[in-house]
């Protein structure tokens, strides 16, 4: 079934954000349920992504490694916009 040339798709874009994905879903509701950490989050986009503001990145990772996280992080090319 093709759909109509008019018809909207519905589809977001994000830019100038981070994520954190999480292996266990039990873990993101931690990060959660931390209000340190919950402030910093925009928003839930499954359950083990959250979506977080770029400007808030090092205050994040900062309360991670206070939590004992040790995250990995991945950067996509700073060329590309």
């Amino acid at each position: 079934m093709s759909l109509p040339s008019t018809a909207r798709i519905p589809v977001k874009l994000h830019k100038h954000v981070s994520l954190i994905r999480t292996a266990d879903p039990l873990l993101a509701e931690e990060l959660l349920a931390r209000k340190t950490l919950a402030k910093l989050v925009a928003g839930r986009l499954s359950e083990n992504v959250l979506l977080v503001r770029s400007e808030e990145e090092d205050a994040l990772l900062d309360e991670l490694k206070r939590m004992g996280h040790t995250p990995r992080v991945v950067r996509r090319d700073s060329r590309r916009s």
